[in-house]
C-alpha cells in the first residue's frame, strides 16, 4: 500500500534511524543493501513505515543490484550502484 503522508510516531522514527544507520555503516555496500531491504520490509509489514513509489522503486533497483552481485552480471559495478541507490533510499525515508 502506498501513502502520500509520512508515517509518524516512535516506530517510524526508530525504523528510519535504523535504516539510516545501516546506510551509513562501515562495510560493503551490497551487504548494507541486503540489510536495508530486510529492515524496510519489516517496517512495512509492521506498519511502522508506509510504502512510497520512491522507496518501492529503490527496493526494486536494489534487488537488481543484488541479483547482479550473486550472478556477477554487474561485476564490480554492484557496490557503486548499491551506494547510489542507498542514498536515494535515505532521501525517500522522510516521506515513508
Amino acid at each position: 500500500m502506498t501513502s502520500t503522508s509520512p508515517t509518524l510516531g516512535a516506530a517510524a522514527d526508530q525504523a528510519r534511524a535504523e535504516v539510516r544507520g545501516l546506510i551509513a555503516g562501515k562495510g560493503h555496500a551490497v551487504d548494507a543493501a541486503r540489510l536495508v531491504i530486510e529492515r524496510l520490509e519489516r517496517a512495512f509489514v509492521a506498519s511502522a513505515l508506509h510504502r512510497t513509489p520512491a522507496l518501492d522503486q529503490a527496493l526494486r533497483d536494489l534487488s537488481l543490484v543484488l541479483v547482479g552481485e550473486d550472478r556477477t552480471a554487474l561485476g564490480g559495478k554492484s557496490p557503486e550502484a548499491a551506494r547510489l541507490i542507498l542514498r536515494a533510499v535515505d532521501r525517500a525515508l522522510d516521506e515513508a
